[in-house]
């Protein structure tokens, strides 16, 4: 029965096997046919994985931005727009980082180009930190597609055991694999470099304990920002530009409020909340819309 067995096994191990690559190849096709339907139809996508299987989802009501109320960084919509403009033309583009203060428009920024693109063959697919580990599966699903794709990876940043970085790091610039002409990176994040910096990699080795050459530490970690070929900064905006926003706001919903009343109520909803922004402003104006209209 044993002499049996031993023959049986690696038998059944075949089957398995054969069956396995059978399914698996069922599946990659089922996946791309279903892909190509997919970025036919729709413009704006998540890229979603699911018990280890990656898989583009259309977004079926984006949450999307008007560039007229972009207010107050005019230089960095000028920016991105050009650089966006160069990518839909066949031209030489950079991935870009959009780096700075919370509430400050960054994100914003990337879907009002988008919105403003969309006719001309722009499509945004969201990746989340999850799906940086298949950038290269995705990546092959839109090689032949004759629209221009912009990865939108949003509030990004990484801890230092993190590995998700690397393949972002090659998909950008140093891997083995060729990139798709019709694809760019366009990433916000709060942090400069993406990763924490902390002061004591400033500081020359003084125990066994730390790292002979720290140099190489902090090399490692501001590499994967050096990158990305254009680097947006984005400043917290002054009094001015907060009050600006806030009655370029008021005035679209036309709110029956006088310029004085509005400008005390931002100024106290300003005091209250986490500092001047774009997302303060309308905060205060989707808070102030629902007090007049009850």
């Amino acid at each position: 029965m044993i002499d049996e067995w031993k023959v049986l096994i690696p038998r059944l191990t075949h089957l398995i096997d054969k069956a396995e690559k059978f399914f698996s190849q069922h599946e990659a096709i089922n996946l791309e046919d279903e892909t190509n339907l997919i970025l036919g139809q729709y413009s704006t996508f998540r890229w979603q994985i699911r018990f280890g299987i990656p898989r583009l989802v259309p977004v079926l009501h984006p949450d999307l931005a008007n560039p007229n109320d972009l207010i107050g960084i005019n230089r960095e919509v000028d920016t991105l727009d050009r650089n966006t403009r160069q990518f839909l033309c066949g031209l030489p583009a950079n991935h870009v980082l959009l780096w700075g203060d919370r509430g400050t428009g960054k994100s914003s920024l990337v879907k009002a180009i988008f919105n403003r693109y969309e006719s001309h063959g722009l499509r945004l697919i969201e990746v989340n930190k999850d799906g940086l580990i298949y950038l290269q599966e995705l990546t092959e699903l839109l090689w032949n597609r004759q629209e221009s794709y912009v990865l939108f990876c949003d509030d990004l940043s990484f801890d230092n055991q993190e590995a998700e970085y690397r393949e972002l790091k090659a998909m950008l610039e140093g891997g083995i694999s060729a990139k798709p002409d019709n694809v760019l990176i366009y990433a916000t994040s709060n942090r400069r470099h993406l990763m924490p910096r902390q002061i004591v990699e400033n500081k020359f080795p003084a125990t066994d304990q730390d790292e002979l050459y720290p140099r190489e530490t902090i090399e490692e970690k501001v590499s994967l920002s050096d990158r990305f070929g254009l680097r947006i900064a984005f400043q917290r905006i002054s009094r001015k530009t907060y009050l600006d926003i806030v009655s370029h706001y008021a005035h679209q919903r036309k709110l029956p409020i006088s310029d004085d009343e509005l400008e005390r109520e931002a100024i106290e909803w300003e005091a209250s909340s986490s500092g001047r922004s774009g997302r303060v402003a309308r905060q205060l104006i989707d808070d102030l819309e629902g007090r007049l209209k009850l």
